[in-house]
């Protein structure tokens, strides 16, 4: 069966344009003019992903990829005008995976939909190892690779799926320097030119989550000129 792609978007010159390559890919492509509309069809439909604009009428799609986190974890990638960094970090926080500001090239947007596909029903790279012990901790930190949770103090912290992601291929290789390029890679399956911003908002946000400091944080580092490291795990 193929992938069921859910496009919110109210511009239906633009709605039609993904659409037509989408399905140009194999994918099956259901659209939607507005939030509520699209947050019906994601309760009432088998969606695999989610491709949302911001500007919609009646949910706009910050509200929208709230809504659509609450009952899945489905992959959800942002399509919109809006480009600062702000805009970028709030639809991040809320719980997209990727975000990729118009004007844009169709091409780019079926590559990341397939990225994002593999990475999260393909790839699956936080899978628990089949050896050893799949709970690792760094301090207050727990990181449970079964539950796919992680826990300051006992005390829960919320991810996104692929802040976790992010999170989990550092845990797992302490001491490792990994490229901003090399992480999105191993979370999404492929790189584009964009990225580099967007895995900076994903790491700013994990620091402000799990540091007490994030302006001087005590658990990812920054190797300055080459990327991201944690100094060390201990496994229970």
């Amino acid at each position: 069966m193929p992938h069921t792609i859910l496009i919110a978007e109210d511009d239906q010159d633009i709605t039609n344009l993904v659409k037509l390559y989408l399905e140009s890919s194999g994918y099956r492509v259901l659209c939607a003019p507005d939030g509520a509309a699209a947050l019906e069809l994601a309760r009432t439909e088998p969606i695999d992903m989610a491709v949302l604009d911001i500007m919609m009428p009646r949910m706009n799609g910050y509200e929208l990829t709230r809504e659509l986190r609450a009952i899945s974890n489905m992959p959800i990638l942002i399509l919109s005008a809006k480009n600062t960094d702000n805009d970028k970090i709030l639809g991040l926080e809320l719980g997209a995976d990727d975000y990729l500001t118009k004007p844009f090239n169709p091409l780019e947007i079926t590559a990341r939909v397939k990225a994002n596909l593999r990475r999260f029903y393909q790839l699956n790279p936080v899978s628990p190892v089949p050896s050893g012990s799949n709970v690792l901790l760094l301090g207050p930190l727990r990181l449970d690779l079964d539950a796919m949770s992680l826990t300051k103090n006992g005390v829960p912290i919320a991810l996104t799926p692929t802040e976790y992601k992010i999170f989990c291929c550092l845990m797992r290789s302490p001491g490792r320097i990994f490229t901003k390029v090399q992480l999105y890679e191993a979370v999404s399956g492929a790189y584009f030119e964009s990225d580099e911003n967007t895995m900076m908002v994903h790491i700013s946000k994990l620091r402000d989550k799990i540091e007490d400091d994030p302006r001087h944080p005590c658990f990812i580092k920054t190797v300055r000129g080459l990327g991201y490291k944690i100094e060390a795990v201990e496994t229970y």
